[in-house]
């Protein structure tokens, strides 16, 4: 199969004014006074730590760079041949060079051991937990499971295993649909043990060994997890926070789609995990268009569904402009009300349903009724719950902002649309060194990469906010001094050519 190339226009694109820098720090940019070739080495650096250049990836020929943005070919075979003698550029005889980080640059971002250690060491220090975004669960929940015992009796009649999932929360789960403007009815909705069982179910059916999945970049950790797990490969298209009336790059998932054979995609449009970014109608309609085009289905994630944080209207789900089985939905209980509550649905047609369920025998026997009794109360009573839980994230969300803002004043937040996290972008690569060290300042992070592939996003934090207002506060003064104690080991600048 052929290389991935990252197309010239979009690299122009995402470099940006990558000529101007703030050289005296007064917020005017003005025109480098350093050599083009070093200005441009230095941007597109930036763009493989930030994850959008991803690894694996060809850069640009020469010459169509050079055309796009206005240089000679003599520059950009500098730009290349630096990026390659500092390790951001693999050369092969016969074949493109390829986007990669240096050795140096650790690639898995996952949690360390070390953390665990300082906190057996330090059992006394108060730790705050931001490796997860989830809230406790609402007051309602004691009824919600009050009322499943009392119609539990009927349920005792029978063997209690149901792979499909109990009626009424099936036909619960539909009206939600159709109320967003999605007529379903209960036989095309298949209740799992959450959304992430749902994905695995459905990667188990949709995907083949050596199977090319394509991803938001970044996206939730544990899908890139359960990809790999089923021996596919995940393959990054970049979103943009920086631009959210355009942060899906829709025409980079179509030539992605095209150049990998990708049969299936993984997206999360709905205030995607970890950036909260939402994805408009006029992109749900394209992308809808694009599955047809490229044959390629579409598993989109709702479980973030719930939980917007501005007045604006919610586009309709994607599926909605589906105009055959392109688009399957999976959604889930637990982040719009609790995440011990393991309930979760999958929206498709019948067809694959059975199909799903032909594998699900192999794995579980079907959600326990008493969730799914409890879930079907919750969902009667929704407007309610998520009015409030919408309102607290808010309040959480401003805590937050502030906090960074006092603290960490040279770290760039922009504010989500969504979600129950922001997307904190450093001022140098450091997050997984951070991550590392946090602990014993009291506070553990997830670092940036383990929400992309092969060490991306060395340059961002995800940081919840669904803690209490309080605990935020005093988890961003110990991220600060975490931060503070770091000594950056990739923060320079890339140095010029060495002579010979």
């Amino acid at each position: 199969m052929s290389t991935r190339v990252i197309g010239a226009a979009s690299l122009a694109r995402d470099l940006g004014q990558w000529r101007r820098i703030d050289e005296n720090g007064d917020g005017e940019p003005r025109r480098s006074a350093r050599p083009a070739y070093l200005a441009l080495a230095e941007g597109i650096r930036l763009l493989i730590h930030d994850g959008r250049a991803p690894l694996g990836v060809a850069l640009p020929s020469e010459r169509d760079l050079a055309t796009t943005i206005g240089v000679s070919r003599t520059t950009i075979t500098s730009t290349y041949a630096l990026l390659r003698e500092h390790g951001y550029l693999i050369s092969r005889q016969g074949s493109r060079s390829t986007v990669a980080l240096p050795p140096a640059v650790p690639h898995d971002g996952t949690k360390p051991a070390r953390s665990i250690l300082a906190m057996m060491s330090a059992p006394e220090l108060p730790t705050i937990d931001m490796t997860y975004a989830a809230m406790a669960a609402p007051p309602e929940m004691h009824d919600a499971y009050s009322v499943a015992l009392q119609g539990l009796p009927p349920y005792l009649r029978t063997h209690g295993m149901d792979p499909v999932g109990v009626l009424a929360l099936r036909e619960a789960v539909a009206r939600r649909y159709t109320e967003r403007g999605l007529p379903t009815g209960p036989d095309q909705i298949l209740i799992t043990l959450g959304a992430q069982h749902g994905l695995r179910l459905l990667l188990n059916v949709l995907t083949a060994p050596a199977a090319r999945v394509l991803i938001d970049h970044p996206t939730y950790p544990n899908a890139i997890e359960a990809i790999r797990d089923v021996g596919a490969r995940p393959v990054p298209v970049p979103l943009r926070p920086e631009s959210p009336e355009s942060s899906w790059d829709l025409d980079g998932i179509r030539s992605a789609a095209r150049q990998t054979a990708a049969t299936l995609a993984y997206l999360v449009p709905d205030f995607n995990n970890p950036t909260g970014l939402l994805l408009d109608a006029d992109g749900r309609a394209e992308l809808a268009a694009i599955a047809r085009d490229t044959r390629m289905t579409v598993v989109i994630d709702e479980s973030m569904m719930d939980l917007h944080l501005t007045d604006a209207t919610q586009p309709p789900p994607v599926a909605a402009f589906a105009k055959g089985a392109e688009i399957v939905t999976i959604g889930s209980a637990s982040k719009s009300f609790w995440g011990g509550l393991r309930v979760g649905w999958i929206r498709t047609n019948q067809t694959l349903i059975t199909k799903l369920l032909g594998i699900r025998s192999t794995v579980d026997l079907g959600t326990p009724v008493m969730d799914q009794l409890a879930t079907t109360y919750l969902l009667e009573q929704a407007d309610v719950i998520l009015a409030r839980r919408r309102g607290q994230l808010l309040s959480q969300r401003a805590a937050l902002l502030s906090a960074l803002a006092e603290e960490l004043p040279d770290w760039g937040v922009a504010t989500n649309a969504g979600g129950m996290s922001v997307w904190a972008q450093l001022p140098a690569p450091v997050s997984t060194a951070l991550a590392a060290t946090a602990p014993n300042h009291g506070v553990l992070l997830a670092a940036g990469p383990r929400f992309g592939v092969q060490g991306a996003f060395e340059r961002f934090l995800r940081l919840p906010f669904t803690h209490p207002e309080p605990e935020l506060r005093i988890a961003v003064k110990s991220i600060a001094a975490a931060y503070q104690a770091l000594t950056p080991s990739a923060t320079g600048p890339l140095q010029p050519l060495t002579c010979y």
